[in-house]
Parts: C-alpha cells; sequence; structure tokens
C-alpha cells in the first residue's frame, strides 16, 4: 500500500502555474500517489524555496516536480538544494512561447540535474507519470498501476483506428 504522507512535492512559482500543474497532480491522484503543492519562487521568496527543498528528503518526498515560467530558475534552485530527483516543466509564456523557460530548465550546469519535460500541460501530466515510473522502483502496486495505464494507452490507439478505418477520414470524430 502507499503511504499516506506526500511522496512527491509540487512546487510552482506562482499561482498562475496551477492551471498547468493540476496536470501533474490529477495523474499522481489516478496512480493514488501522496502529494503536496506548494508556491514558492526562486526569485521573490528564495529563503523559503532553499529551505523547502533542503527539508524535502527529511519530510518523507522522493521526487521534486517543479513548474516555473519566464527566468524558470525554480528547478534549478530546487535541484541544487536536494538530492532527490527534480523534474522540471518549463511553462508556456506569452513573449517566446515557453522556449525562454524550457532554456532556463534545461541549461542546468554539470552536477545540478534537473529532469526537463514539454512545455506546459503535456510536461506537467509527464512528469506525474516520470514520478510514478521512479517510484515504482520501490512499489508494485504503482508499477502495476502503470502497466495498466500503458495497455490503456495502447488499446485506445487500436479502438481509434479502428475507428478511423470504418468511419473514414471525412466522418472521423474523436
Amino acid at each position: 500500500m502507499v503511504s499516506k504522507k506526500p511522496l512527491v512535492g509540487i512546487v510552482m512559482g506562482s499561482d498562475s502555474d496551477l492551471p498547468v500543474m493540476k496536470e501533474t497532480a490529477l495523474i499522481l491522484e489516478k496512480f493514488s500517489i501522496p502529494f503536496e503543492m506548494v508556491i514558492s519562487s526562486a526569485h521573490r521568496s528564495p529563503e523559503r524555496t532553499m529551505k523547502y527543498a533542503q527539508d524535502a528528503r527529511g519530510n518523507g518526498l522522493k521526487v521534486m516536480v517543479v513548474g516555473a515560467g519566464g527566468a524558470a530558475h525554480l528547478a534549478g534552485v530546487v535541484s541544487a538544494m536536494t538530492t532527490l530527483p527534480v523534474l522540471g516543466v518549463p511553462m508556456d509564456t506569452k513573449a517566446l512561447k515557453g522556449v525562454d523557460s524550457l532554456f532556463s530548465t534545461v541549461q542546468m550546469p554539470k552536477g545540478v540535474p534537473v529532469g526537463t519535460l514539454a512545455i506546459g500541460s503535456a510536461g506537467a501530466a509527464n512528469a506525474g507519470i516520470l514520478a510514478a515510473e521512479i517510484l515504482s522502483l520501490e512499489s508494485t502496486v504503482i508499477r502495476k498501476k502503470l502497466d495498466a495505464h500503458k495497455k490503456a494507452l495502447a488499446k485506445s490507439v487500436l479502438e481509434k483506428s479502428k475507428k478511423l478505418k470504418k468511419t473514414g477520414y471525412k466522418k472521423y470524430k474523436k
């Protein structure tokens, strides 16, 4: 059975990141993985961010999922302060469509890794799945749920292919 204590810390730099980072939470809920969400900024609340990251392992967390936009230094700061795996989710931005966030998250110096995912909601959902995969190394319960998830993905593709073949591309509707 999975612990009731949070195993994953979801950190975002601002409440404006919540609509995207909820995707991570939804995936973790699907796999019954306890998590906590916090807002902490690398720039506006650096001491809070540092303390949260430094205390994460001692508080029972196993994986950190960090979303930030713009300068997007949050995942790097968290990674610098913990030895837990840090998964970075770059936020989509108005000015540069999230490319600025992607570069800030992915371009880490040697020795301070951040596993960087796709920009926006797809990256946030995949961060939840990747966190589950990391946790499945020690949990057969989570591993079985992941196996079922992969089988469901394959089944949905097959069903869509059958529907396309039956209806033709002009009449096909998702």
